[in-house]
C-alpha cells in the first residue's frame, strides 16, 4: 500500500452530511468482482438517474473536477453498514483523502487500512473549505506529517487517531502494524515461556 505523507491535488466539494456506505456504493453493485474496479459505482444513485444517465447533481461530475483526489464533505461521512466496498469505491475512483468533521468509526478504520485518509476537521473549517472550493479554489495540500491542510488561507488542523496516522504514513494495514512489533512480540513470548513453561502447549 502506498504511504500517505503529503498530497497536493485537485479537491472536490461534496456538501452533504451523513453520506452513508449504501450511498457510497449501493449493495446491488457489490456482486461485481473487486478486480473489475468499484470506482464507476461511487455515489451511483446520486450521480445517475433511474435511466442510467448522468444527473449532473454532484460537483464530482463537473469537467473541472475530473481527477479529484480529495473530497470535502460534512459530518458523519461513511455512516451506516460496515461494508469495506464503500472505501474500495472511493479508492478505485482515485480519492486518497476525505475531509469531514466526523466519520463512521468502521468506515474510518477501513479507510486507513486501504490507504485512504479520513481527515477530521472542525465543522467551521469544513464549511470554510466547502465555501472556498465552491467559490473557485481547485487544489488543496493535505500534509499528514504536519497534520494540517493548506491552500485555503490559514492552515487547518487535522485530527486523526495516532494508530491510523502511523499506518497511513507507513502504508501499513493491521497485519503490517502487528509485524512492526515482531521483535517485541518474540521477546515477550520468550520471557513468558520462562515464567510460565506450563502454559506452552506440548510440541
Amino acid at each position: 500500500m502506498e504511504p500517505f505523507r503529503r498530497l497536493s491535488a485537485l479537491a472536490c466539494p461534496l456538501p452533504l452530511a451523513s453520506v452513508d456506505t449504501d450511498q457510497l456504493i449501493p449493495a446491488r453493485f457489490m456482486k461485481t468482482p473487486r478486480a473489475e474496479g468499484y470506482g464507476r459505482f461511487l455515489l451511483y444513485d446520486l450521480r445517475y438517474g433511474s435511466d442510467g444517465r448522468p444527473s449532473g447533481a454532484l460537483p464530482l461530475d463537473e469537467p473541472a473536477r475530473a481527477g479529484a483526489q480529495i473530497l470535502v464533505a460534512r459530518r458523519n461521512f461513511g455512516a451506516g453498514s460496515s461494508r469495506e466496498a464503500a472505501v474500495y469505491a472511493l479508492v478505485d475512483y482515485g480519492i486518497r483523502c476525505v475531509i469531514a468533521p466526523s466519520f463512521g468509526d468502521i468506515f474510518a478504520a477501513n479507510a486507513a487500512n486501504n490507504g485512504l485518509l479520513p481527515a477530521v476537521v472542525s465543522e467551521e473549517d469544513a464549511e470554510r473549505l466547502l465555501f472556498a472550493l465552491e467559490a473557485g479554489l481547485e487544489e488543496l495540500v493535505v500534509d499528514l506529517e504536519a497534520e494540517r491542510i493548506e491552500g485555503a488561507g490559514e492552515p487547518i488542523a487535522i485530527m486523526i487517531d495516532p494508530v491510523m496516522r502511523t499506518k497511513l504514513l507507513n502504508g501499513w494495514d493491521d497485519l503490517d502494524m502487528t509485524l512492526s512489533r515482531a521483535d517485541e512480540i518474540a521477546a515477550f513470548a520468550e520471557a513468558d515461556a520462562t515464567r510460565r513453561p506450563w502454559a506452552r502447549p506440548d510440541a
